[in-house]
């Protein structure tokens, strides 16, 4: 004996308007869509390309490809049914703003109505469309197709500057922006290296080596985390992170990987704190002028734990405020 439904002319029905994400593998879906998919009377996609159609289809679910007005949809729930709606990429906003002035007009019984997500985005999802959007622009922007890591060099330079004034005038607004200028930078790099060609000596990578460079050397650099070691205060951290990575690097001294080309007093500073690390007893070198001063000031600061660059930045914009008030 089959199952019959009990119909109640009365019932206005039910309304799923089941929402999916573009980020998630198609056909991973929560169980309540599972079951709203399986119990429902219909189930309606206006996209007939939707990724989620061809395993909803081998679930056993029939999928009707139909764009219904919200009146046809209001209709079709008549008598106590139950339409769910797999929503395209745009969410359905015609069918729902069509719903909303049905409900606001008080004239029409409408049908319960359920949004139901049926995946959703994890931890950092959107970076997947950032890396989208880089690759399509990389390939048809007339500008973005040209560029190389040696023309780029420049831009993250300026964006790393901007990413500190940021930081150190202390606005939340544009520190988000900054990071995302920066990162940019990061995926538009590593979107020119995928088109490395062997035969020139460039070896292509792409952002999920760059990614998974990243992560591996996180994870060998902090063993009180992911292994069996332990850290209790911030030095015993950095002693693990300089330690291990004295290991990976195997460098002969401890200037080797301290950029020459930043700004002068993080350069010394950055020196300095190689010295102190170390344990070395290295005397600044004799000289006379300001370069030999500031040197002086800059080691000084490292010992006394002040970043000098900043210092001296700090101590600029404060000077920058002081023309300003004698200009006005």
């Amino acid at each position: 004996m089959g199952y019959v439904r009990c119909v109640n002319a009365s019932d206005p029905g039910r309304i799923v308007l089941l929402t999916t994400s573009h980020r998630v593998a198609p056909g991973l879906l929560s169980w309540p869509a599972w079951q709203a998919l399986h119990g429902a009377d219909r189930v309606l996609c206006a996209d007939g390309a939707h990724p989620q159609l061809p395993y909803l289809r081998e679930a056993g679910v029939k999928v009707d490809e139909a764009a219904p007005t919200a009146e046809e949809l209001v209709d079709a729930c008549a008598g106590g049914r139950t339409v769910t709606v797999v929503a395209t990429g745009e969410g359905e906003p015609h069918l729902t703003d069509g719903l909303a002035r049905m409900a606001g007009s008080g004239r029409v019984q409408m049908p319960d109505l359920e949004l139901l997500p049926a995946s959703y985005d994890l931890p950092g999802a959107r970076l997947l469309d950032l890396v989208q959007v880089m690759d399509r622009i990389r390939a048809e922007c007339p500008w973005s197709s040209q560029q190389t890591h040696q023309g780029l060099a420049k831009y993250g330079i300026e964006e790393a500057y901007e990413l500190v004034e940021a930081i150190e005038e202390g606005d939340r607004h544009e520190l988000c922006e900054e990071l995302g200028d920066v990162l940019l930078q990061v995926v538009f790099h590593a979107r020119i290296a995928e088109e490395g060609r062997p035969e020139d000596g460039a070896e292509p990578f792409s952002i999920d080596d760059v990614a998974g460079g990243i992560v591996t050397k996180l994870i060998h650099r902090h063993p009180h985390v992911f292994g069996d070691e332990t850290a209790e205060t911030p030095e015993e951290v950095k002693e693990h992170w300089l330690r291990t990575k004295a290991v990976e690097k195997q460098r002969t001294s401890v200037t080797e990987g301290i950029p020459l080309g930043q700004p002068g007093l993080a350069l010394a500073a950055k020196l300095a704190s190689r010295v102190r690390t170390a344990g070395l007893e290295v005397p600044l070198p004799p000289g006379e002028g300001v370069g030999y001063e500031l040197l002086a000031m800059a080691v000084r600061a490292e010992a006394e734990g002040v970043d000098p660059e900043a210092a001296l930045r700090a101590a600029a914009r404060a000077y920058r405020d002081a023309i300003r008030e004698t200009e006005s």
